[in-house]
């Protein structure tokens, strides 16, 4: 372990003033989806008031089985020709905000919100290229919402959204990746369950740096959420939906509290696109670290 990767560990461990005896006596909170998105019009925060959107998570270590040292896309443009020796571990962690900018608009029920997501892999062992940040994905949305009480299968359908969504990795030719989306979502719950189903349409890119994105990424997700007592599990599919050369993604995520606002956190990745780098290249990873915050 290097001395920068002690430092951050024994900070965090001061900063969040660990009390995770006091902690396993109590539950954890289940936040519902009308608490987390703002639906109950008696119970409304306002505008402008920051959040958290997706889990927010450091790795400080994540290993590859197939590190992608030689990143291509169909377009030849985009493809790399010289190979950088990538160590199978690195570093890995992901912030995500949200804050809504206009309340109960349409029929006086729709919200908007801006949400921003960065995601970082970070090879901090590999002293051979100083250190450097492999990939960063940028990710901002504008989200609107609609709440909804609806039933079906046991489940209680809270909300519907569409958002405009735009990825990249700001990354010069040939590793610059970027797409653009229209994503719709589902958002439902049963008990300690909590089911989104994500479908998206990916809008046309005249200079297009990852022609078949979809057919590794996906066209749609599930994400499924399930807390019990201390316990929270989470996993997140993606598919082509293709009857022929089908591709997507699996991640698994474990989590435990060990402070009030802090999780150990354990995560596991297999497939497609778990970077814009690597949206075709296949690979397993396997995570550990710690969580601020969480679905």
């Amino acid at each position: 372990m290097t001395k920068t990767l002690l430092s951050l560990w024994l900070l965090l461990l001061v900063c969040f003033n660990l009390k995770a005896q006091t902690l396993l006596d109590k539950p954890t909170r289940y936040k519902s989806i009308a608490t987390v998105w703002d639906l109950d019009k008696e119970n409304k925060q306002g505008t402008f008031k920051i959040t958290a959107y997706k889990p927010i998570y450091i790795a400080a270590f994540r290993w590859s089985d197939s590190p992608n040292r030689l990143p291509y896309s169909e377009n030849p443009d985009y493809s790399v020709t010289d190979e950088i020796e990538y160590n199978s571990l690195e570093a890995k962690f992901q912030l995500s905000f949200k804050t809504k900018i206009a309340e109960s608009i349409l029929f006086g029920e729709g919200d908007l919100w801006i949400g921003y997501t960065q995601v970082a892999h970070w090879q901090i062992f590999n002293t051979d290229i100083s250190r450097a940040f492999r990939e960063l994905n940028y990710e901002p949305e504008l989200i609107f919402t609609y709440p909804l009480n609806l039933t079906f299968a046991g489940f209680n359908i809270k909300m519907a959204s569409v958002s405009f969504n735009h990825q990249s990795n700001g990354r010069d030719l040939p590793r610059s990746r970027s797409w653009n989306r229209v994503v719709f979502k589902l958002a439902m719950e049963s008990k300690n369950l909590t089911l989104l189903l994500t479908p998206w349409i990916r809008i046309p890119d005249s200079e297009d740096e990852n022609p078949l994105i979809t057919s590794y990424i996906g066209k749609g997700s599930v994400t499924a959420i399930y807390k019990l007592k201390q316990h929270t599990f989470y996993a997140i599919g993606t598919n082509s939906f293709a009857l022929k050369d089908n591709h997507g993604s699996i991640q698994f995520n474990y989590l435990y509290p060990i402070s009030q606002n802090l999780n150990i956190h354990a995560q596991f990745f297999s497939g497609y696109g778990e970077t814009l780098i690597d949206y075709n290249h296949y690979q397993n990873t396997i995570g550990l670290g710690i969580s601020f915050a969480n679905w």
